[in-house]
């Protein structure tokens, strides 16, 4: 990407990565090359026990640490905090949401769907129409779901012990996710979030998707075939709906060649001026509170942030030890073909616990 010269004379000079590489790919060779990352939290029990980033602690002020409390969007600043270390500043914050054609919806006289019944319903009602619910249904988005679906029945997937997930809990979440792949687009196995919104931006044929990451892009009007975003569907209609929170962090390389400079940058980008203004300007999805609740941003980006605000605030923070991100992926795998291929959900929840038991028990990276 083209270089930028900050106020203060610094050349900033930004790299792309994929979605993939953000997710699960190595972060340590990242930090080797680079003096800022910004990374996905789930990582940060793997960067504080090898020493990929600084710790922030060496830079913050109380003050600085009470504004980002005070500034924070969900559990975006908590997330980045481990073992008494805090380890990226919130730049980018997300979750999983709904995401609906209006114009589609209101062609066709129905309402939005307030519980996954209601979902599976619209969708044998669209099929009569030639129209469909989305879903991104890859390996990863798969498991992202089951974190949400499974929050939303009460459970408490990674936070109860070596437990992953009660075996209940799990049965009942998988058999949900099934029965969502029943009914949803025929492509959907083959989608993350962007293909699905590029699809549904581009297509007439996808009315409504109760779960995906949301992306402000989609949502500003001008840019292709609008959606909207806001509220997932309740699970059980008496126990309110938690999604998987997502979002971005960046961290300072604990090999930077000006460490104070780079913090000071940091800082610059996630400061409530530059998060509403051209963050939102330019496309981003903030991690600062004061830009989801601006009303220039929000008019901007058709009440994206207003409507998504109460869904990120309920969001679900999933574990951040060490060897989770490897443990999660792998699983993700194993639950793909479970929904996708039929394999066995008692093998599967058995392996899950199981698998979780020894990464937790060991506190290293967990491979397959």
């Amino acid at each position: 990407m083209e270089p930028y010269r900050t106020d203060r004379g610094q050349l900033v000079r930004w790299d792309r990565r994929s979605l993939y590489s953000f997710g699960a790919g190595d972060l340590g060779g990242y930090a080797d090359k680079y003096d800022l990352v910004i990374y996905d939290h789930p990582f940060v029990g793997d960067v504080a026990a090898n020493g990929w980033l600084l710790d922030l602690n060496a830079f913050l002020t109380e003050a600085d640490r009470a504004f980002f409390v005070r500034d924070e969007v969900g559990a975006s600043w908590r997330s980045y905090c481990y073992g008494g270390g805090i380890w990226a500043l919130p730049i980018d914050t997300a979750a999983q949401t709904s995401a609906r054609r209006e114009d589609l919806l209101a062609e066709n006289g129905w309402d939005v769907p307030q519980t996954l019944a209601g979902v599976v319903d619209l969708a044998n009602k669209a099929r009569g129409r030639g129209l469909y619910i989305g879903w991104p249904a890859v390996p990863t988005d798969l498991m992202c779901t089951l974190v949400s679906v499974a929050a939303s029945v009460g459970g408490r997937p990674g936070r109860e012990g070596d437990c992953f997930l009660a075996p209940r809990d799990a049965t009942e979440t998988i058999a949900r996710l099934a029965e969502l792949a029943q009914v949803a687009h025929p492509a959907s196995k083959d989608w993350n979030p962007i293909r699905c919104l590029d699809h549904m931006s581009a297509e007439d044929d996808v009315v409504y998707v109760p779960y995906l990451f949301n992306y402000v892009n989609y949502s500003t009007p001008g840019l292709g075939r609008r959606i909207s975003f806001g509220a997932v569907p309740r699970v059980n209609a008496d126990r309110p709906a938690h999604t998987i929170l997502g979002g971005a962090g960046i961290g300072i390389s604990s090999k930077a060649t000006d460490a104070k400079a780079a913090f000071e940058y940091a800082m610059y980008l996630c400061s409530p001026a530059f998060q509403a203004g051209e963050y939102v300007l330019h496309g981003g999805q903030p991690g600062s509170r004061t830009a989801w609740t601006s009303e220039a941003a929000n008019a901007l980006t058709g009440n994206f942030f207003r409507d998504c605000l109460p869904v990120l605030d309920a969001a679900y923070l999933r574990p951040t030890h060490p060897g989770f991100v490897p443990f999660f992926h792998a699983a993700a795998l194993r639950l793909a073909a479970v929904i996708h291929d039929e394999a066995s959900v008692p093998d599967f929840v058995d392996w899950l616990n199981r698998r979780y038991a020894e990464v937790v028990a060991s506190g290293l990276p967990a491979v397959g």
